[in-house]
């Protein structure tokens, strides 16, 4: 497995990382602990050094099961995860909301480090920006921690391009994470080039769009009643038919290249910046085998500029979220 480094952060981890929230549900029911802790192993023993979770997935099992996981990996893996959901530190109820208020995030810090059975948290990302929190106060409270030795790095998720730069004065930021993928480009607009500007690395959730750009979703697939494809504009049957269009785009890329659709997806992704280190997740071994061989998949220039130049004809349907869990973006 390849290497990069976030930025100018000096934090090196596999070209790939594995997002782990699925494992604990968001896309139906949690899964057999005991399977998920061999996938999990199964990806060290393939050169993956980077997870992610948060103590919002669950709550809190998912960084138990990772924690649990990777114990016997201390010092060989990256483990990010993330504060700032209103989730009561005793009794785990995940009120509606955020908090990142300074006392708060201590709390998630200290419980984060139980359950991840680590020293210190490798990258404390801040999960959506706490409007009623100054950022400088949030990453001021991370500062404390890194001098502390309870934190290593610092980051932000979905964050805007101002936020980013005002955290980055008072902490500088090891990476931001968004979701990014081909059908979703925004942070293209501003925050990829402010990361490139301030030498902060960035991390793609969702590289595969949900599962929609590896071939296997059409407008006939029913997804679990828990699933949050179900509430989410871009997977209503009318979008997803709407938006094959970008399917037999990867499609036809991925028959010339002897590959498959979503390895093109993660390889398009990797080949934007050498500083991006996409997080796709999956509950499944023959996935996670498929998503890393994306690393070894080279994209000439003139492919890049085919995928790009054809979707710039295609007209994506739906908003990749819900508007009042898009409303906590880009802050």
């Amino acid at each position: 497995m390849k290497k990069r480094t976030l930025g100018k952060s000096g934090l090196e981890v596999s070209a790939l990382g594995l997002g782990c929230m699925g494992m604990s549900g968001g896309y139906g029911p949690a899964h057999d602990k005991q399977e998920m802790i061999r996938l999990i192993h199964a990806a060290v023993e393939r050169g993956v050094t980077f997870f992610d979770t948060a103590e919002a997935y669950g709550p809190w099992t998912n960084e138990l099961l990772v924690g649990e996981a990777l114990a016997s990996f201390r010092g060989k893996v990256v483990i990010a995860t993330k504060f700032g959901f209103d989730i009561d530190s005793k009794t785990g109820e995940r009120r509606s909301g955020l908090n990142s208020r300074p006392e708060h995030i201590r709390e998630v810090a200290e419980a984060a480090l139980k359950r991840l059975r680590v020293d210190a948290i490798d990258l404390f990302y801040q999960h959506r920006v706490d409007p009623s929190v100054a950022i400088e106060d949030v990453a001021g409270t991370v500062k404390e921690l890194i001098r502390e030795g309870k934190v290593k790095h610092f980051g932000l998720s979905e964050a805007s391009a101002q936020t980013i730069r005002r955290a980055h004065a008072v902490q500088p930021l090891a990476a931001v994470q968004s979701e990014y993928s081909l059908w979703t480009r925004d942070p293209e607009r501003e925050v990829l080039p402010t990361c490139e500007e301030l030498g902060i690395g960035f991390v793609p959730f969702s590289p595969l769009g949900a599962g929609f750009l590896t071939g296997k979703i059409d407008a006939s697939t029913r997804f679990h009643e828990t699933d949050f494809r179900n509430i989410s504009p871009r997977f209503t049957a009318e979008a997803r038919a709407a938006n094959q269009a970008i399917v037999e785009l990867l499609v036809r890329m991925a028959s010339r290249k002897k590959a498959t659709p979503a390895q093109i997806a993660l390889a398009w992704v990797l080949a934007r910046k050498s500083w991006i280190v996409p997080i796709p997740g999956t509950t499944k071994q023959q996935r996670l085998e498929e998503n890393l061989g994306a690393a070894n998949l080279e994209l000439s220039a003139h492919d890049i500029h085919e995928i790009d130049d054809t979707f710039s004809g295609i007209n994506i349907t739906g908003a990749r979220l819900p508007e009042q869990v898009l409303a906590m973006s880009n802050r």
